[in-house]
């Protein structure tokens, strides 16, 4: 099976417009940034609770830390959330009417409760098809955000870490090698 798109930067915004556009639009711009800014599967976004993603006043956690059952591997990880993604989910919180902690932090209207990962797998799929993004799938998110960073110039390690990978292959199978990414290597020279 071929490994999902990675987005480029253009593709992405386009991705974001096509969210933003809904009549769930806050919800919608909030779960693909959580792919793309944290780097999370969406069985781990599909699972979220609002408590484990914000506090009592309302405002984002610096970190979430995934139990074992919420995340692929049985094993409990911490995910950090970037400045900017904090402040994406600040929109969508407030657009929130109920903070219960135990609610499923992204609902679904169709099924009067949370999403699961497939039909969450869905949701990406049509907000990409509506985007004419071929190629692009619910993994797309963590891809470009393992990539973006190698990009960067951010350690195997710490992109391990970042992606609750166990093993350091699984992390370098992710990273997709691009023009970008060689010029500026052959460019340290």
């Amino acid at each position: 099976m071929a490994q999902a798109k990675t987005l480029s930067d253009k593709e992405l915004k386009i991705a974001i417009a096509i969210a933003a556009q809904g009549r769930y639009a806050a919800r919608d711009r909030a779960m693909l940034l959580m792919s793309y800014w944290s780097g999370m599967r969406v069985g781990e976004i599909a699972a979220l609770h609002i408590g484990d993603v914000i506090n009592a006043d309302r405002s984002i956690k610096d970190e979430i830390r995934l139990t074992a059952d919420q995340t692929k591997g049985n094993k409990g990880r911490t995910v950090l959330l970037g400045d900017r993604l904090r402040r994406e989910l600040s929109v969508y919180v407030d657009s929130l009417k109920c903070l219960d902690p135990d609610r499923p932090f992204f609902y679904s209207q169709r099924q009067r409760s949370g999403f699961n990962a497939n039909t969450l797998c869905q949701q990406f799929g049509r907000l990409y098809g509506r985007a004419g993004l071929d190629g692009a799938t619910s993994h797309s998110g963590r891809r470009t955000f393992i990539t973006t960073l190698a990009n960067k110039g951010v350690g195997v390690r710490v992109l391990m870490a970042l992606a609750g990978h166990q093993n350091m292959s699984t992390t370098q199978r992710y990273i997709d090698l691009n023009d970008e990414m060689m010029k500026s290597a052959v460019n340290l020279l």
